[in-house]
C-alpha cells in the first residue's frame, strides 16, 4: 500500500520551511518523549510509523536516519533487532557542539569570559559535598602534572591534564547543564591550545601558581569552605586567563615573524 504525502504549497518563506523527513524525525521524538520511553526501549516498525504519521516509506526511513544520525535513534540487526530509543553521549554532544563552532573564531577570552563566572560558583556549590573518593580523583588527576615541564610535549600533556581535573570536577555536580557546558569549554580549550601551539614554550609560571590554586581549592573543598573555594576558583580562572592571553601573543609574534 502506497501512502500519499500532503502536498506543500510553494511560496515565499518554502526556503525556511522544514523538510517533510525533518519534521517527522521531530515529530517521532515528541511522541518518544510522550510515551515516557527510554534508552534501549524498542521503536515500534516501519509499517506502524507509516501508519502512524502517515507518511510514505521514504520519508519514514530519511527520518529515522536523521534520527540515527543524531544519536537519539539506534538500530540493531539479527535477531531481537530492529530501532531503539539510542541516548547522546556527552563526547557526542560536545562534538556536535564544537561542530557549530567551527568556523567561528572562538578565543582564549572567549572561553574564558564563561569560565569565570561559571567555575566559582560551581566549586562554591561542592565544597563540603564531595566524598573521599571524589577528592582523590582529583589528586590523581594532578599526580599528572606534580612537576614543571621540561619539554613542549610534556607541556602540552599537563595542561590537558589540568583541563581534565576541570571537566572532573563539573562531573560531581548536580546541575546537568552547568557540569555538560564547563567540561565542553574544557574540551574546547584543550583544542584551541593544541592547535594553536600555545604548549610551545613551557610556562612554569603557568604551571606553579596554577597547581596551587588547585590545592588550595581541594583544601577548601575538603573543609567545605564554600567562600573559600569560589574565592579560589575565581582568582585560579583570573589568573590562567591573564597569563594564557601572554602566551597566545608570544605565539603570535613568533607567527608574524616567520
Amino acid at each position: 500500500m502506497t501512502t500519499t504525502e500532503p502536498q506543500e504549497t510553494p511560496g515565499r518563506l518554502t526556503r525556511t520551511r522544514k523538510s517533510r523527513p525533518v519534521r517527522v524525525a521531530e515529530a517521532i521524538k515528541d511522541w518518544v518523549v510522550e510515551q515516557g520511553l527510554q534508552p534501549g526501549d524498542r521503536l515500534p516498525g516501519e509499517a506502524d510509523l507509516i501508519a502512524r504519521f502517515g507518511m510514505s516509506k521514504g520519508t519514514i526511513r530519511e527520518a529515522m536516519r536523521l534520527l540515527q544520525a543524531q544519536g537519539l535513534v539506534e538500530t540493531k540487526t539479527g535477531p531481537g533487532g530492529g530501532s531503539f530509543v539510542g541516548e547522546v553521549t556527552k563526547d557526542r554532544a560536545h562534538a556536535l557542539l564544537a561542530n557549530y563552532f567551527y568556523f567561528r573564531n572562538i578565543t582564549i577570552d572567549d572561553i574564558y569570559e564563561l569560565r569565570v563566572l561559571l567555575e566559582p560558583e560551581l566549586a562554591a556549590s561542592l565544597a563540603g559535598r564531595l566524598s573521599a573518593a571524589q577528592l582523590d580523583d582529583l589528586r590523581g588527576i594532578m599526580a599528572d602534572y606534580d612537576r614543571a615541564a621540561a619539554g613542549p610535549e610534556e607541556e602540552r600533556a599537563q595542561h590537558i591534564a589540568s583541563l581534565r581535573f576541570h571537566a572532573k570536577l563539573a562531573a560531581f555536580g548536580d546541575n546537568a547543564i552547568l557540569s555538560f557546558f564547563i567540561s565542553f569549554m574544557a574540551q574546547i580549550l584543550s583544542d584551541l591550545t593544541v592547535y594553536n601551539h600555545l604548549y610551545a614554550e613551557p610556562n612554569h609560571e603557568l604551571w606553579r601558581r596554577g597547581r596551587q590554586h588547585q590545592l588550595d581549592l581541594l583544601d577548601a573543598l575538603d573543609r567545605g569552605e564554600a567562600a573559600r573555594a569560589r574565592a579560589v576558583m575565581a582568582s585560579h580562572m583570573e589568573m590562567a586567563r591573564s597569563l594564557m592571553r601572554e602566551q597566545e601573543a608570544v605565539v603570535m609574534k613568533r607567527f608574524i615573524a616567520e
